[in-house]
């Protein structure tokens, strides 16, 4: 897949977040098949010079990257997707551009609503506009969404549902660029998941802290993030959201598979503001817009204008939901242990340098 990224200019918003560090790797795997540049772009200094060390110590751990080839490629930008200059100085020279940068700690947005939309409104359309006013020869825009947007009843969800509806409608304002998304669910490990907090609360001892006992997520590893990506990217049409076919967990079982068998408590705290017990992909309304694959659920825009095929929509009957195909709980297990999320013995174990990467 990755071919598909052969001696291009890609820029990666929100670069340095977990989910920009597994994207950049697996890019830069395919050493017969490099782009020409990655551009990191992201406000934070300091991540961008451990991200910088984490990959010059992963070359030094294995063969996998070329970091003396990667180190070319590479480059890491400062700026901000809220402002227009900033964002539209980094695009000048980028072919594909990958949207990963976002306000998503849902209750931080519900206290902070302004500055969800900042960046998550704002930001889009800064993208949008900065190929739009300034011609720009990008590509494709990758709009990284999430199952929050989908029936949103929380700030977070509300303004990335109104980012993927800027995007979808770019493809009518910028006929030159493909603009798609990717909708998906809880990224294990990654920084604001729920699974980092218990590791944590299980390492001094807990309780274990559940807003809702009863509540489900759809879950994905960090790969499996950006393989939605990759696939959307070479597969999808303008306007497309692309939605993987994942199954979903108890949180409550989460908790238990890390706690596994030791002496903590489980602790039920009450939903926060702006949580759902149960979180969906595909609304009931846009089922009947759904084309679908072995791996994805494919929204097709709502647009007229951009709807260019029917055969094969429609194949969802009602809304694809968290509490439909929810794991037991040694499947959990299994999930958890196979991304290497269990907490050792005497809680001793701590993510070495670059582990999120892996």
């Amino acid at each position: 897949m990755t071919r598909l990224f052969k001696g291009k200019r890609i820029l990666i918003t929100g670069g340095t977040g977990s989910l920009g560090k597994v994207l950049t790797r697996n890019i830069l795997k395919n050493h017969d098949h490099l782009p020409k540049k990655i551009t990191i772009f992201s406000r934070d200094e300091a991540k961008q010079h451990e991200m910088r060390l984490e990959f010059r110590r992963l070359q030094e751990a294995t063969e996998e990257i070329k970091y003396a080839d990667s180190e070319e490629i590479l480059e890491f930008r400062i700026g901000d997707v809220r402002n227009f200059s900033s964002i539209a100085s980094a695009m000048r020279q980028a072919e594909i551009v990958m949207n990963a940068a976002a306000l998503k700690q849902v209750p931080n947005c519900e206290y902070f609503p302004y500055e969800a939309v900042q960046t998550n409104i704002v930001g889009a359309e800064n993208i949008v506009r900065a190929i739009e006013t300034l011609q720009l020869p990008v590509e494709t825009v990758v709009g990284v969404s999430t199952d929050k947007a989908c029936k949103p009843v929380n700030v977070m969800g509300m303004s990335k549902a109104i980012q993927e509806r800027i995007f979808v409608q770019a493809n009518l304002r910028c006929p030159n660029t493909r603009f798609i998304c990717v909708r998906y669910g809880n990224v294990l490990a990654s920084r604001g998941s729920v699974i980092p907090l218990f590791q944590s609360q299980i390492r001094a001892g807990g309780p274990v802290t559940i807003t809702s006992l009863g509540m489900t997520r759809f879950l994905l590893s960090l790969n499996q993030a950006v393989q939605t990506i990759f696939d959307g990217y070479a597969r999808g049409v303008r306007g497309d959201i692309f939605v993987p076919r994942i199954r979903s967990s108890q949180i409550t079982n989460i908790a238990r598979a890390m706690i596994a068998g030791r002496n903590i408590e489980l602790r039920e705290t009450g939903i926060r503001p702006g949580e759902k017990v149960h979180e969906v992909l595909v609304a009931e309304d846009e089922a009947y817009r759904t084309a679908t694959t072995p791996d994805y659920y494919i929204i097709k825009p709502l647009l007229p204008e951009l709807v260019t095929e029917s055969n094969g929509m429609g194949v969802l009957r009602t809304e694809y939901s968290s509490h439909q195909d929810v794991m037991n709980f040694e499947e959990t297990v299994a999930l958890l242990t196979a991304n290497r999320l269990m907490v050792e013995e005497y809680g001793t174990r701590v993510m070495a340098a670059g582990e999120l990467l892996r």
